[in-house]
């Protein structure tokens, strides 16, 4: 029975070390995973989308999520595991944890980004909302 897996990618070094453990953590099970490869892009405040038509925004969307995810689609590719990849629009966490409800998945692998813990709960930290909202576990990679 295939399970579902979904990294979080946001494009900086921390996301492809989780998409790096990821592949990694496959080659060791029997069976290995499929990958939700997710970005999550933010709604663009109603003050900008009002001058700018929607086709504009969704390409703008579309373009910055698939520059985001271009390494890790690469390296799973090259790593011949099954993934889909995703952009999606809205606050990070909640989206991510909605989709990976939604698709049913047994983990969430999130790139820990290396703020302390003080600053993160300061800075509303993606990835401590996500583990607070998650009701599946979520894997951090340093």
């Amino acid at each position: 029975m295939t399970t579902f897996q979904l990294i979080a990618i946001d494009g900086s070094e921390p996301s492809a070390r989780a998409v790096d453990y990821a592949v990694t953590d496959a080659a060791s099970r029997k069976e290995s995973p499929h990958f939700y490869l997710v970005n999550v892009q933010p709604a663009l405040p109603t003050n900008v989308t009002r001058f700018i038509d929607t086709e504009t925004i969704d390409d703008f969307q579309r373009e910055t999520g698939e520059q985001a995810l271009a390494l890790a689609k690469a390296k799973l590719t090259a790593s011949g595991l099954d993934f889909s990849s995703h952009i999606l629009v809205g606050e990070a966490a909640p989206t991510l944890v909605e989709f990976a409800q939604q698709k049913n998945c047994s983990q969430i692998i999130m790139g820990a980004h290396g703020f302390g813990s003080v600053v993160g709960l300061l800075m509303g930290s993606v990835t401590v909302k996500v583990v607070h909202l998650s009701p599946v576990p979520v894997l951090l990679v340093k």
